[in-house]
């Protein structure tokens, strides 16, 4: 069931250290290009969907690198626009054991920071579309990114486009004076699907549930709680999704989801991920996840396990891109774990 699904956001230059190397133990990084909306953009194609990505990039050899990188993965960048002097980039260093992962961004007065109302054509960008995605990441970036936002959503909804959001609150981001609930909750008036883990809707959005982590152990009982006061702050929203992260240490999570539609309270199975390869990216393949299983599939309860299974994948694989298909996810959903040989 292919559909139109556009996304709109920054895709930026990663520059990660090699292996588990601290930043510039060695005189080298790994330059590959990610970034929240992009990643959803690039997963929805590797799962058959006609997936569009609407962003500001500059007119120069970086900004046709990362526009390469989007159409390598049947990505359509028919509605990029070009301008403005640079791209985003960040810097990762991957963590191990009780090391934490590290990013660092270099973002400020990147091209889409300084996109405006009125730049874009959302006329155009949303014509045939079934569904849009934004994060809490793009809304971050500058003021005049959030005005952009809240224009993109309330278009998106005038056309009867379904919209969801992945809350994304990002520390770092938040620097132009506003503060992340007072820029998010005018964006998520006009969402259907919300998606957040604990820490997003309570610094995102202001709701505050005691469902603190402690020593890696998630108190799953507490996440219906916590989706209901999100649903009933909005009631627009027809869905809350909350990942699950239970984080052992950098090598070792628990992963899980659970979705509250107002009656039903579903949780996915869970899964325990030993040796991580590279985490990030795993929410926006869960968020690519869970928006195919809920255009492809019967039921919430197939979709959230579907966005469950991609979400676990992506923990494998090195990059911010989930580089798997339908049948690879389905496999790991129906019970095929074993990581054994395919031949």
């Amino acid at each position: 069931m292919k559909k139109r699904i556009v996304t709109f956001g920054e895709i930026m230059l990663r520059l990660k250290a090699p292996g588990h190397e601290r930043l510039f133990q060695s005189p080298a990084l790994e330059a590959t290009f990610g970034g929240a909306e992009s990643n959803v953009a690039v997963s929805l194609a590797q799962f058959g969907h006609d997936a569009a990505f609407v962003t500001v990039l500059p007119g120069n050899l970086l900004g046709d690198a990362a526009l390469g990188e989007l159409r390598r993965f049947n990505v359509d960048t028919s509605l990029v626009t070009r301008g403005g002097d640079r791209l985003g980039t960040y810097y990762l260093e991957a963590g191990a054991n009780q090391r934490p992962s590290k990013v660092v961004y270099d973002r400020a007065g990147s091209s889409i920071a300084n996109v405006k109302p009125g730049d874009i054509d959302w006329d155009a960008a949303f014509a045939g579309a079934d569904w849009f995605h934004i994060s809490g990441v793009t809304p971050a970036i500058s003021a005049s990114a959030a005005e952009v936002s809240v224009e993109a959503v309330k278009a998106a909804r005038a056309k009867g486009i379904t919209v969801s959001c992945d809350y994304n609150y990002r520390a770092n981001l938040w620097k132009y004076g506003r503060k992340a609930p007072e820029v998010m909750r005018e964006i998520v008036q006009h969402v259907q699907v919300g998606i957040a883990n604990e820490e997003d809707c309570q610094k995102s959005l202001g709701i505050h549930v005691d469902v603190t982590v402690h020593e890696g152990i998630l108190e799953a009982d507490k996440y219906r709680t916590l989706a209901a006061r999100v649903l009933d702050a909005f009631p627009n929203l027809e869905k809350q999704v909350i990942t699950l992260r239970e984080s052992r240490s950098a090598d070792r999570n628990g992963w899980s989801a659970c979705l509250y539609d107002g009656r039903a309270f579903y949780k996915s199975h869970p899964y325990e991920i030993d040796d991580i390869v590279d985490r990030v990216g795993a929410g926006d393949a869960f968020a690519a996840g869970l928006i195919h299983g809920l255009l492809a599939y019967n039921g919430n309860a197939r979709a959230l396990e579907f966005a469950a299974a991609a979400g676990c994948l992506k923990h494998s694989i090195p990059g911010d891109f989930n580089r798997v298909n339908v049948a690879e996810v389905e496999l790991l959903l129906n019970g095929d774990g074993s990581g054994r040989v395919q031949r």
